[in-house]
């Protein structure tokens, strides 16, 4: 379940629990001594040279009760063959490694698989109205073609149903969970954990003696930042715990997408918001993700979901192909406009045009044929 040795976690498990070490500091240690283990044999006058460890940090780090502490949770590990990754392995999210405050140590579950994978994350209110899950809907169904990772918070509301989606449409999908793998929360959503696991996983970095405290959410909140290249707000009050997510985002020199509303709606305040912060692109369609992420559509072709998009046109198609092949570029609310196609139809059908070569987005919802 891990390639550490027990000594490296054990030592590990030590570093995570000290409160005055921290993950910043606890890489320093690492880096200056060559691994966990070697920390807890160095002298204690070469550990207090290190910037940031003071005798507060030595004290607490060579303290027996967080050595028990350490050693009774490697039993549980152990025991229940909970899977372990430190932030040097190859299992380890891989844009999470570049975040200086990221885990030094993740647990996990499931059949995750993150290597050479686009990883997006889509998150928001616990109170997902009819128009957030329509668009939740319609946005996983446009962008699974390309098949992302969906990670999210396996929380009420917009969380779930984004994994659900996921799930849906055969795409692997990652909860973060803010306690530890001895439990779910909230308690209802148990009923959703093997579908989760058979198509992803669970990541966490709380201990089994972790239980659901609010602090444990917002330091959950960066694992989901962190391992994404993108993060999405569905729908956000003018405070929440989704928005804390896209500042971390943002924090990390990552892009932040959000769906507008109407002014005055209530879950819609906090997605405005951040667009008047330019904090976020505005996202009507996942042809807005494709191009700020430029994410290659071309190379998806030699995959085989993609071979079998690669067919003759539909009706629909057609007819806006010649539009567009006739009138030149234009902007997406003419081209539905002109065709008589719905919006959100229309998006996901030149997602799918794009990807057999027929037409390319332009900045600005801007399509051309090709």
């Amino acid at each position: 379940m891990t390639d550490l040795s027990d000594a490296e976690l054990l030592a590990l498990l030590r570093l995570q629990k000290v409160p005055q070490i921290g993950a910043i500091n606890a890489k320093k240690l690492i880096s200056k001594c060559g691994s966990a283990f070697q920390i807890f044999k160095e002298r204690k006058t070469v550990l207090q040279k290190i910037d940031g460890i003071g005798d507060v940090a030595i004290k607490g780090l060579f303290g027996s009760e967080h050595h028990a502490l350490a050693a009774k949770e490697l039993v549980y590990i152990k025991k229940h063959h909970i899977s372990c990754c430190s932030y040097e392995d190859n299992h380890y999210p891989d844009r999470l490694k570049h975040c200086i405050d990221a885990p030094i140590l993740l647990f996990y579950r499931g059949n995750i698989n993150l290597q050479n994978q686009k990883i997006i994350s889509i998150v928001g209110t616990r109170n997902i109205t009819t128009y957030g899950k329509s668009f939740i809907e319609e946005f996983v169904s446009q962008i699974a073609p390309l098949n992302p990772v969906i990670v999210s918070g396996f929380a009420y509301g917009v969380d779930i149903f984004a994994q659900q989606a996921a799930i849906t449409h055969n795409l692997q999908t990652i909860g973060c969970l803010a306690h530890g793998l001895n439990q779910i929360y909230p308690k209802p959503h148990a009923k959703y954990t093997a579908a989760v696991e058979e198509n992803g996983g669970f990541f966490t970095e709380f201990w089994s003696s972790s239980n659901p405290e609010r602090e444990n959410f917002l330091r959950r909140n960066r694992i989901i930042a962190g391992m994404s290249e993108a993060t999405i707000v569905v729908e956000s009050a003018e405070r929440g715990g989704s928005l804390v997510t896209a500042d971390l985002a943002h924090g990390y020199h990552r892009e932040v997408f959000v769906v507008p509303g109407r002014y005055g709606d209530k879950y819609s305040t906090g997605c405005n918001n951040l667009i008047k912060q330019q904090k976020a692109h505005i996202l009507t369609s996942a042809a807005d993700v494709l191009y700020v992420l430029g994410w290659d559509v071309e190379s998806e072709k030699s995959k085989t979901v993609q071979k079998q998009l690669f067919v003759e046109l539909n009706e629909t198609e057609k007819t806006i192909y010649h539009y567009l092949h006739s009138n030149g570029k234009q902007l997406l609310d003419t081209v539905a406009l002109a065709c008589e196609i719905p919006i959100f139809t229309l998006a996901s059908t030149l997602l799918t045009m794009e990807m057999k070569g027929v037409v390319r987005p332009l900045p600005g919802k801007v399509f051309e044929a090709i």
